[in-house]
């Protein structure tokens, strides 16, 4: 609608105000003025309170008014001639936008959807999943095609993120790079879920390219609140929630295990039967209570604008004296100077958090450990057997481990981030980014004088704290540009990154006069005359990543698209050789549905398709000593000196000035479409994703070179895959409305090569889990040419002979219980899956809202060690059996060894949340929603396994052994109030 207003100045052609649909004012509104004669056009942006001006236009017409906004719809206004002496006065309203309509954050900037030309997936916080969220990955899991996130349910434990398939054979390198709020690589562990307004995942290397060596695993843009503008706006969310343990393995009682034994002859000594019926899973779990609260404030005037949160989750884990508590305080302003040309940002936060981890014995023993003893003797001390918790793997009373060990770490993450952003001429800005993060790292433990893991110490204690500094400076410049039907956007920008980590100590003590003060006060310690110091292995090191980086689109007619995009590296991890580095991209966009041709197809609302084609690098898990010759101590070599004997200092790594990132080529072809009136969207994208320059360590000859091992580059991989995603809603009514969306991906990965002219391998053997009783074996894992990473090597299960005594096939297809040896190994199976997907359901009724969330994975296998390792019947005068073993033969000495009888199919669909909410909306803007939520509700799956949901990230995934922190099932009960 238009109006004249007599307020308005007279000098002005063209004023206006921009508003929401409540009659707010909006601010930062952009507003393009375009002769549609000309083409030519100038832009402006509204003010705090949502007031714009144009005071530089031509007479003549006739003109429109483009207004875009990130979060609305897009508007135009029409049919406005220019004339001396008369004022135009402009007032619209925009509609808050769905979101597949919305503007997205891209590297250094943003863009609509329309534009993009890469594989892109943005999620907003309507979307996010629902739960008891420890960290931000967990909002997306089963909620982005080809991203694959899995978690237990230790609240210490960071989700495994993997999008597209694994690219690297190294542990810890193959989690996308995160970007947040335009940081790169700051810590995803300070930023409170609450606190996200949006996150990108840019799936391609088109798309990924312009973050150069950090890119090859994706790009995850987390996006936060910011300073608002306008009236304050106060936000409160809370939920508390009740975890228990979802699911177990069934174990033998203690009556079951005793009869069990003497229905073969066999009976427990008196130090291992004396008469209990111990549920060890029981005594160490609980029901884990955890609650949430995040405060948000934002408001501001015309020039200044400001925003606060204050967040504080404590996630109590299931597992008694396991838990995770965090507090994040966050601050930002914004300030706005000659006439919104100069703007000011600057970022403020904090985030404490305290782990209260366990040992990891517990997760073994809380299964194994004898049901036929009690928790504790008659005189109130553990029941214990001293003769056999020798070890890190022995056998402990889990419930001792948990009261006779602590262990506690604290992390202190600050961020401070400042930009300015100038406006030097129209459509030419220059943008500069200042941020330091600082991590104090301080890890505790203390045994104390009953603990088995610690006999004879009397009390150990040890203390470390490190701190981990980043600075990173960039700046670029942005030219955004309209020139008829032509559209130009430049950027152009440098990069200066610096982390020094491994600053600070450890140390250790023992025999204490007490255990009530643990680890904070090492003075009161008194050492034994041969007392050894731990002081760790914690050393210094300084990174520094220099780079320049350019981007080019072209945009003609909103038809055609290019994009290309260019970065240039430089890292001191890398060898002498290969500091520098290039990361091109190219990618193109056709807006078919603006064609003439398609002027009289009305059911199609947008269809465009894409093609790309970049490369990226992962030079993730390199510090400045990794392509250095280091020297250490060498263990069992001495050398005679003053009298003693001194442990000998040698290479234990080589110099390699030929090292360099991991470079990850990847073709991207997408068709993205939206239909009937954007009822029905969705897109289709085809990838070919080609890794070389995989490093690995190459045994070597030591007549060459210092040490027998060299890190080098030499292997290769790929990634093959489709992914499809649907959002559509089918009915919408005043009252009712439901909307349904699904994704599907499908990815193949192939190791191609493990050598080359320089280094030769066959075959590299991993996961050497080990079975008990079983022998000679490398590894149950194979890494080799034409097979995916993560395949198993195990022997082929045979089925019992007469004795009831195991049997395996050797090569020539035989069976027999001598078949154990590792040449009798073979692939069995693959951890990589052949589909991942997830349906998401939201129904809205008046002020009710109900959603559920169902995600699944099809086609991969897991190794179930745990169940491998409790199947011993053998053993079962030593520890427990599971159920199932109590139908096996107690003779048989190899039911336990490692083959494809564990071997499981890790498919799984599962119910993960449902959620029913009702909304009391007041006056004004003012609402309060309450809800009530459901996690991990049921599981459909064949897998014998406390759950299918095993970590496929590292260089072996998909096998469960003995330290699987048990996953939960959750009730909450939340409200989100707003002001």
């Amino acid at each position: 609608m238009a109006w004249v207003s007599p307020v308005m100045a007279q000098d002005v052609p063209v004023q206006g105000i921009v508003l929401d649909v409540s009659g707010q004012g909006l601010p930062g509104v952009t507003v393009k003025a375009e002769n549609e004669s000309t083409r030519k056009s100038v832009v402006t942006t509204s003010s705090g309170v949502g007031l714009f001006s144009f005071s530089n236009l031509a007479a003549g017409g006739p003109y429109r008014f483009i207004f875009s906004s990130i979060g609305y719809q897009s508007d135009t206004l029409s049919g406005y001639t220019i004339a001396a002496g008369k004022q135009i006065a402009l007032s619209l309203k925009l509609k808050e936008q769905s979101n597949n309509l919305q503007e997205v954050v891209i590297g250094y900037g943003k863009s609509t959807r329309s534009q993009i030309t890469g594989a892109v997936t943005s999620v907003r916080p309507d979307e996010f999943n629902t739960g008891v969220i420890a960290s931000p990955g967990q909002l997306l899991q089963g909620k982005v095609a080809g991203l694959n996130i899995t978690r237990s349910g230790n609240p210490n434990e960071k989700p495994a993120v993997i999008l597209r398939g694994p690219s690297s054979f190294r542990e810890g390198a193959q989690e996308p790079f995160y970007v947040i709020d335009g940081v790169p690589g700051a810590s995803i562990d300070l930023v409170a879920p609450d606190d996200i307004i949006s996150m990108e995942v840019l799936k391609d290397a088109s798309s990924t390219a312009i973050y150069g060596s950090r890119a090859a695993n994706g790009v995850i843009m987390v996006n936060t609140k910011n300073a608002g503008k306008g009236l304050g706006k106060l936000s409160y969310n809370a939920y508390a929630a009740a975890e228990t343990i979802s699911n177990s393995v069934p174990m033998a009682s203690g009556d079951e295990l005793r009869a069990y034994l003497a229905a073969n002859n066999k009976k427990l000594d008196a130090i291992s039967d004396d008469g209990s019926n111990t549920d060890w899973l029981k005594e160490v779990t609980r029901t884990g209570i955890s609650h949430n609260h995040n405060l948000n404030f934002n408001g501001g005037g015309e020039n200044s604008s400001y925003g606060a949160s204050l967040n504080y989750f404590d996630n109590q884990g299931i597992i008694k004296t396991s838990g995770m508590e965090r507090f994040i305080a966050r601050a930002n302003m914004e300030q706005r100077l000659l006439n919104n040309r100069l703007k000011i940002n600057l970022n403020l936060t904090n985030s404490n958090t305290t782990n209260d981890r366990i040992a990891s014995q517990v997760y073994n023993n809380m299964f194994t450990y004898l049901p036929t003893v009690g928790v504790r003797k008659a005189d109130g001390s553990f029941s214990e057997d001293p003769s056999r918790t020798t070890g890190t793997g022995g056998y402990y009373n889990p419930v001792a481990l948990l009261e006779n060990n602590t262990y506690q770490g604290k992390t202190n993450l600050y961020l401070i981030n400042g930009n300015v952003k100038a406006n030097i001429l129209s459509g030419l800005d220059f943008n500069a980014m200042v941020s330091v993060q600082n991590e104090q790292i301080t890890e505790n433990l203390y045994n104390n004088r009953a603990s088995m893991l610690k006999q004879g110490f009397n009390g150990y204690a040890e203390r470390s704290s490190v701190k981990n500094t980043q600075k990173v400076f960039e700046a670029y410049f942005n030219y955004d540009k309209t020139f008829g039907k032509h559209g130009l956007k430049l950027l152009a920008g440098y990069s200066f990154q610096q982390n020094r980590n491994g600053d600070g100590f450890q140390t250790s003590a023992q025999n204490f006069v007490s255990d009530d003060l643990l680890w904070n006060n090492l003075g009161l310690s008194n050492g034994n005359g041969s007392t050894v110091v731990n002081y760790g292995a914690t050393y210094i090191s300084t990174l520094r990543l220099i780079s320049f980086y350019g981007r080019a689109i072209y945009d003609y007619d909103g038809k055609y698209l290019l994009q290309a995009t260019i970065r240039r590296d430089g890292s001191s991890a890398f060898g002498i050789n290969n500091r520098w580095g290039m990361f091109p991209s190219v990618s193109a966009g056709w807006n078919i549905d603006r064609e003439d041709f398609m002027e009289n197809v009305s059911f199609v609302s947008n269809l465009k398709l894409r093609a790309g084609y970049g490369v990226s690098g992962n030079s993730v898990g390199f510090d400045a000593y990794t392509a250095r010759l280091v020297y250490g101590a060498q263990s069992g070599s001495y050398f005679y000196s003053n009298g003693k004997w001194l442990t000998a200092v040698g290479p234990i790594q080589n110099d390699n000035p030929n090292l360099k990132w991991e470079r990850t080529a990847t073709a991207n072809i997408g068709l993205d479409f939206s239909l009937f009136n954007n009822k029905l969207s969705g897109s289709i994208d085809v990838y070919n994703k080609k890794t070389t320059d995989l490093i690995a360590p190459y045994s070597v000859s030591t007549t060459q070179y210092p040490f027998n091992v060299l890190t080098a580059n030499v292997g290769a991989m790929t990634n093959k895959g489709i992914e499809f995603s649907l959002n559509t809603t089918p009915i919408k009514t005043d009252r009712f409305s439901w909307n349904t969306a699904i994704n599907l991906s499908h990815n193949k990965n192939e190791i191609t090569s493990i050598s080359n002219e320089l280094f030769q391998a066959n075959e590299f053997y991993t996961a050497n889990v080990g079975g008990r009783g079983q022998s000679g074996a490398l590894g149950y894992q194979v890494i080799k040419e034409g097979l995916p990473l993560g395949t198993f090597y195990t022997l082929r299960y045979a089925g019992k002979d007469a004795n009831g005594k195991s049997m395996f096939y050797d090569k020539n297809g035989n069976a027999s219980t001598a078949n154990t040896g590792f040449e009798n190994f073979t692939v069995t199976g693959s951890a990589q899956p052949k589909l991942l997907y997830g349906w998401n359901n939201t129904f809205r009724y008046k002020q009710f809202d109900f959603n559920f969330f169902i995600r699944g994975v099809y086609g991969n296998k897991i190794l179930n060690a745990t169940l491998a390792d409790m199947n011993a019947p053998i053993y079962a005068l030593q520890t427990n059996i599971a159920k199932e073993t109590l139908t096996e033969n107690i003779n048989d000495d190899k039911a336990q060894f490692v083959s494809d009888r564990y071997l499981e199919s890790g498919s799984y669909l599962r119910l993960d949340n449902a959620t029913l909410g009702y909304t009391f909306k007041f006056k004004g803007k003012t609402s309060l929603r309450v809800y009530a939520s459901g996690n991990n509700l049921f599981i459909i799956t064949k897998y014998k396994g406390v759950d299918p949901e095993i970590n496929m990230s590292g260089q072996t995934p998909g096998i469960d052994y003995r330290n699987f922190y048990p996953k939960t099932r959750s009730a909450i009960f939340g409200l989100n109030f707003n002001l």
